[in-house]
């Protein structure tokens, strides 16, 4: 895309002229900002063209946030695994030598 005002040609290089990239909370989504773009029409529509060109960028962000948590759920669980096999581990061993030591003591 080559129109002037998107994110592949954007109206200035100056990031202090440019429009901020998170919408403003005193303003309504998808508004143009009246600071640093002309009204009109046609800078609305590219101020959506820019913020829908971001749209994958905030999807892709959110679909690692859950996949992070969801490998940090599975490691839980098979720390969890892991720490109960091995109490039973240490649980048959328990047994195993308090019968030897009843055995030692019987003869």
């Amino acid at each position: 895309m080559n129109t002037p005002g998107t994110i592949d040609r954007p109206l200035t290089h100056d990031p202090k002229k440019q429009a901020p990239m998170k919408p403003s909370t005193q303003e309504p989504a998808g508004s143009a900002i009246p600071d640093f773009t002309t009204s009109g029409a046609n800078d609305s529509r590219q101020n959506r063209t820019r913020e829908m060109q971001l749209i994958p960028e905030a999807l892709a962000r959110a679909h690692m946030h859950e996949r992070l948590h969801e490998a940090e759920r599975d490691r839980q669980a098979a720390r969890l695994a892991a720490a109960r096999r091995m109490q039973r581990r240490a649980e048959r061993a328990s047994l195993r030598a308090r019968r030897a030591l009843a055995m030692a003591v019987m003869q």
